[in-house]
């Protein structure tokens, strides 16, 4: 009878490695509380304090703020006095994304206006010491973050994890509402997730763009836990049915 060898110690490492990292991974998925952010770009701003009003009733944890200067990406939207407009109209935290050039330069006015979180882009043409932008965030009792374009490569944060509490990802080129969901970027979600995990870090990881019922479940399967969502809310008849659509809630 022909005797089979038992396997070696690594192969046992390696078993229970995996066995870990699944579990892991799995208990990430059913146990983070998924944060939802309608985005005010989608918005109708001829009455914005009603549409800010009616999210929050409808469930929105955050409301998601677009700020384009024109230069950095190809579109303008508004500046602080909106923020501090929306401010006015709900308690829920602000969560101000700057696509904008010299970032550092504007950020108190963003802070002033009522921010409770600022993302910055990693990006060079974003013309700003991203070090120095981030810690003046941070000292001034606001939560900072780092946004990723399609084409930035997650390498591009790795120096700033341990300095930022959201990272977003963009699922689209930014600028515009309403483009397609790119699912290759979801990559960049599972490297943010697989750092998260191993360091134990409370990174909140954000998705941008093109986020329905079902690319919020890829998302969210990937290791997001922050869904912004503008035309899928507010172009949609009921805002609560639509966010816990993208929660996953039937």
């Amino acid at each position: 009878m022909k005797r089979h060898s038992a396997p070696s110690s690594s192969y046992y490492v390696e078993y229970c490695n995996c066995c870990h990292y699944a579990i892991t991974s799995l208990f990430h998925h059913f146990v983070q509380k998924i944060i939802v952010a309608p985005s005010i770009l989608a918005a109708d701003f001829s009455r914005l304090a009603d549409e800010i009003r009616h999210v929050e009733k409808a469930g929105a944890d955050w409301i998601h703020c677009d700020i384009m200067d024109g230069h950095f990406v190809d579109n303008i939207s508004f500046g602080p006095a909106i923020v501090d407009l929306v401010r006015k109209n709900t308690k829920l935290p602000l969560d101000v994304h700057l696509m904008i050039e010299h970032a550092d330069h504007y950020v108190p006015r963003f802070i002033k206006a009522g921010a409770h979180s600022i993302t910055v882009h990693v990006e060079r043409e974003a013309k700003h010491n991203v070090g120095k932008t981030l810690s003046a965030i941070r000292d001034a009792g606001c939560r900072p973050g780092l946004t990723l374009n399609p084409a930035t490569s997650f390498e591009s944060v790795q120096p700033f994890l341990d300095k930022i509490d959201i990272l977003l990802v963009m699922t689209v080129h930014p600028g515009f509402g309403g483009q397609s969901f790119r699912p290759e970027m979801m990559e960049k979600v599972k490297s943010a997730r697989d750092w998260k995990t191993k360091t134990g870090a409370k990174l909140d990881i954000e998705v941008d763009g093109g986020i329905n019922a079902d690319t919020a479940r890829l998302s969210i399967q990937n290791g997001a836990n922050v869904l912004v969502a503008g035309t899928s809310i507010f172009h949609s008849k009921d805002y609560a049915e639509a966010i816990r659509e993208l929660r996953g809630i039937k």
